[in-house]
């Protein structure tokens, strides 16, 4: 299902540095080589970005640039930091800490604890939700399941995005959040939760974050020992970092900068838990010397499903699709996207498993075929219509492969079998490593055909196949392997959590289904209300489920299948529409006018570290001491892009020249309508307001505004510097 675990071969490892970089295509051997300064990749879906940054790091280490113990590694789930753990095994970068925001500060956390506060560290709640159920009780608020999962949802943005009690509704309102309860209450909730964890001396998941911050912003000697430790780091889905993330990024570099991120502005969907694209969008504002590399090769998927993910887009508004990528599909032709209307449910799901039937007949393997859905209750009606064909199924977001317990037990039975089989009857009959493992599980519920049906024992049989299949691959990929050498393999996987592909249809949300990839996918339900959902209101909320809809096209490698239903139920009123994001894109539909000239090619542009690099170390430009952005009227640390730029908060008072900036805006518009390109791309209005208040006498100064940049003071700075001194900059005549 993953870049990882779609190949059951044993990679080689490569026998020197230069031969990590065999097989890279320019762009990604760029950022593989890209090992000195900030570097920002911009990488579209399957452009190969993971494999690139761990090409990056193997390169690193394997050439003697980069200590393996000094790199840090950051992504956003368990199951991606195993997948490049594993990578970087096979490439050779042992010893590399690949770990979760979490992982990585827990980790932290507990080590330092006792200097910085004193005693063990208070133990960390895996569920929140009864916590706050507790505080709701004692407030006398009434809650249902649903509020109860709001609720806690709210809390959760709230500590991400470093929002006290005190200041939700104020943050709620500015937030434009939809709240589940009056804002009041959900700050009164709040309060209380916060207070039972302190009676109860628990934490919960991102109070880890908050304390490793103050741990670090407090404690100068503790932050100085975690810098000597780690000096290079790489963080990926880096449009989904939340303002919290983004604070400890900062205090685990300092005043260096050795980061390397990836992301896709296109592919953030998940603000409403407090992940914002800005910080991917503004790292050149906070880096202005970093390398800019754009992947929009795309490995992953055809023409066709290439294609209709770029008419998504193209019809897209907003920041992020202003920085949306290009995808150019690298794959022969393949057959165009279906779509089909359905009366109901029922049938929409009946019709989708007729078809995975045909497929999987056809000899499509049932685990390259996904059903992807906006909401986990509409799982139900598919796992139904599946079971009711015949299809096996496995339903994503369940525990993690190597946690399941009849894969704990059968590595259990392995290891002991491999300790002892020279006394095994079972194994007299085994000659070679595949009929071994065979042996061994079948005692454990394995059969060489399954069983009929769905349910947990199909799950657990589907989970020991798994493992009869990994058995005979590492076999026929290292001749005379042992059962013992494959325990020490099951063993490395389990701690990259590095899972064999798990026989049977994929059923998954579109937000789970994100990193996946499947040949076969099924997007069902994209009707009006559902996609976009119903509660979706504002332009940016429309803008996300957008979004989300790519994220699923860009999941299929070959096969796309979009489907909608007019009614819910047989016999209901059929008064649902498909989806507004295919107009244009299915056939019968009108099309709806695009953004011209927004998408961006992919290529590299070369930032100051990488020059002076390539020059030698005693002509690289001197480290430069970063400290927090404040506010320049009230002192507020700022974390926001467009404040960042004004160096102000949006509601502090401005000194802006009115009669300056209108006059700046009257030039960019005549330079827009000269180049022929939207007025934002000569400079934004946030670059202005920043220009017209700080009214920059020289050149110097005007380089020191956030979003002018040496590109555009080359190009418009004597014009800028003609109207900020109230001269024409068509003439340079004194203007009255």
């Amino acid at each position: 299902m993953t870049a990882a675990t779609h190949s059951t071969l044993f990679p080689r490892v490569p026998d020197s540095a230069d031969a990590v970089l065999e097989g890279l295509d320019p762009e990604q051997r760029a950022v593989a080589t890209a090992l000195h300064g900030p570097v920002c990749v911009l990488a579209g879906a399957g452009t190969g970005k993971t494999r690139a940054i761990t090409h990056r790091i193997a390169y690193g280490v394997r050439a003697g640039i980069l200590q393996s113990s000094s790199v840090l590694a950051v992504t956003f789930t368990n199951r991606a930091a195993g997948e490049m753990r594993g990578r970087l095994r096979q490439l050779g970068a042992v010893g590399v800490q690949a770990r979760t925001f979490h992982s990585a500060a827990l980790r932290q956390l507990q080590y330092f604890w006792p200097k910085a506060v004193g005693g063990s560290l208070p133990r960390l709640v895996d569920r929140k939700i009864q916590l706050v159920a507790d505080a709701a009780a004692a407030c006398r608020i009434r809650l249902d399941r649903g509020e109860l999962r709001d609720v806690t949802a709210e809390i959760e943005w709230s500590k991400v995005t470093q929002t006290v009690p005190a200041e939700y509704t104020a943050a709620a309102a500015k937030a434009d959040r939809e709240t589940p309860r009056d804002p009041a209450e959900i700050a009164q909730l709040y309060s209380a939760y916060e207070e039972l964890k302190r009676e109860r001396s628990v934490i919960d998941f991102e109070d880890v974050l908050l304390l490793t911050v103050a741990v670090l912003q407090d404690r100068a000697d503790i932050a100085e020992q975690v810098r000597a430790q780690y000096q290079h780091f790489v963080v990926d889905e880096y449009q989904d970092v939340s303002p919290l993330q983004q604070r400890l990024l900062e205090l685990w570099l300092g005043d260096r900068e050795n980061l390397c991120v990836v992301g896709d502005a296109s592919q953030t969907i998940y603000s409403f838990t407090g992940a914002t694209p800005d910080h991917l969008l503004d790292f050149r504002v906070r880096h202005p010397g970093a390398t800019v590399v754009k992947l929009v090769r795309d490995y992953r998927s055809t023409p066709q499903v290439v294609r209709l993910a770029n008419g998504l887009l193209a019809q897209a508004k907003g920041r992020a699709a202003d920085h949306r990528l290009e995808l150019v599909s690298q794959r022969p032709a393949g057959p165009e996207p279906v779509f089909t209307e359905y009366t109901d449910e029922p049938a929409e799901a009946e019709g989708a498993a007729r078809r995975i039937r045909e497929l999987i007949g056809s000899g499509v393997p049932a685990s390259e075929i996904a059903v992807l859905f906006r909401t986990n209750s509409q799982s139900e009606t598919y796992e139904q219509a599946l079971a009711d064909a015949g299809v096996p199924y496995q339903l994503r977001g369940a525990e993690r492969f190597f946690d399941r317990p009849e894969v704990r037990n059968a590595i259990t039975a392995l290891r002991a079998a491999a300790r002892f089989g020279g006394n095994d009857a079972l194994l007299d009959d085994a000659p070679d490593l595949p009929s071994q493992v065979r042996a061994v599980l079948s005692g454990k519920g394995w059969t060489p055909q399954p069983p009929a049906g769905s349910g947990a024992v199909r799950e657990s049989w589907e989970s020991l196949a798994a493992l009869v299949h990994l058995a005979q691959d590492f076999a026929a990929a290292k001749a005379g392997a042992t059962l013992a050498d494959l325990v020490v393999e099951l063993d490395e996987r389990a701690g990259a959590q590095h899972a064999p592909t798990v026989q049977g249809v994929t059923l998954a949300s579109l937000h789970a289904a994100k990193g996946l990839e499947w040949d076969v996918v099924f997007l069902v339900g994209v009707a009006e209300g559902m996609m976009p959902i119903t509660y979706a209101k504002t332009d940016e909320q429309i803008e996300e489920e957008r979004r989300l809809l790519y994220v699923g096209v860009t999941r299929a490698r070959e096969h796309l299948h979009l489907s909608w239903a007019l009614a819910r139920s047989p016999g209901g009123r059929a008064n649902r529409r498909p989806s507004r994001f295919l107009a244009g894109l299915r056939p019968g539909s009108q099309a709806v006018a695009g953004r011209a000239g927004a998408a961006g090619a992919g290529g590299v542009e070369r930032g100051s570290w990488t020059a002076a690099a390539t020059a030698g170390p005693e002509q690289a430009p001197r480290r430069r001491q970063r400290t927090p952005a404040r506010c320049r009227v009230c002192g507020r640390t700022l974390t926001d892009g467009g404040e960042m730029k004004l160096m102000r908060c949006e509601d502090c008072p401005s000194d802006m020249d009115e009669g300056l900036y209108e006059r700046l805006r009257e030039w960019r518009g005549e330079q827009a309508r000269r180049s022929g390109q939207p007025a934002f791309c000569v400079f934004t209005d946030k670059t202005l307001i920043a220009i017209a208040e700080a009214a920059p006498d020289d050149a110097h100064e005007l380089a020191r505004i956030p979003g002018v940049g040496m590109r555009k003071l080359r190009r418009y700075g004597a014009d800028v510097l003609a109207l900020c001194a109230g001269r024409d900059p068509a003439d340079g005549q004194d203007q009255d």
